[in-house]
């Protein structure tokens, strides 16, 4: 089985020892998607929604340019700095994955990678047989 990573230059270089995406057979494994741009700077201040809605953009791109598209996700993780901005994201997660529904699992953590960021989503796709 080959080991192929996926690095997406218009996201712009991981702040760590990782890159955006690895697929190994028919799984890709998408690393945690932080709401920043190409400098790192952090996109959709304060709000956690704004910070979703730029995250799952960003998943979106990784996914088609890998071939895939958001009903090929199996497993979502998702962190977030307030569990009280659940209710607030789940209609953006809706909105993204339209009729299907990957499993998933969410934890509150008290920090994540870049100050300010209230939610990080990592996920794993597979492409169909």
């Amino acid at each position: 089985m080959l080991r192929q990573e996926i690095l997406l230059p218009e996201l712009g270089e991981p702040i760590s020892h990782y890159t955006h995406a690895v697929r190994f057979g028919d799984l890709l494994f998408i690393s945690g998607i932080a709401p920043v741009d190409g400098a790192l700077q952090l996109l959709g201040g304060d709000d956690a929604v704004a910070q979703t809605q730029h995250i799952l953009a960003v998943l979106g791109q990784i996914l088609a340019h890998a071939g895939l598209g958001p009903a090929d996700v199996l497993k979502v993780t998702v962190y977030l700095t307030d569990i009280a901005d659940r209710a607030r994201i789940n209609p953006v997660r809706q909105a993204f994955f339209g009729d299907a529904r990957p499993a998933s699992t969410l934890v509150e953590v008290s920090d994540l990678a870049i100050p300010g960021m209230k939610v990080e989503i990592e996920a794993i796709a597979g492409y169909p047989s």
